[in-house]
């Protein structure tokens, strides 16, 4: 049961002799000139309509304040907490030192 289980062995066929290497000076090749691209075009890739314009930012400022809202009460949960942590740690020295005397 806690013996590892292996997976099973290549089965690739091993070559027979690895492949013959050349040294020695090795002629100089030119890169071939790159093909012509097609006539660029003066329009923007992206069309906005005015509609889809509206939608983006209205979309956008959507995001930002849902974010900024969940920011905001993450930082208000933080201070929340350390208030009562304080109030706790006040309490309880009181109590420690009203017990001494």
């Amino acid at each position: 049961m806690f013996k590892p289980k292996y997976p099973p062995q290549d089965t690739a066929p091993v070559p027979a002799a690895p492949p013959s290497t050349v040294h020695g000076p090795v002629p100089l090749q030119r890169a071939a000139a790159p093909a012509p691209t097609g006539i660029a075009s003066n329009r923007p890739a992206v069309q906005l309509t005015p509609g889809s314009a509206l939608t983006l930012v209205v979309g956008g400022s959507a995001v930002v304040l849902v974010v900024g809202a969940v920011l905001v009460s993450m930082l208000l949960a933080v201070a929340i907490t350390a208030v009562s942590v304080a109030v706790c740690a006040v309490t309880i020295r009181s109590i420690l030192k009203s017990d001494r005397r």
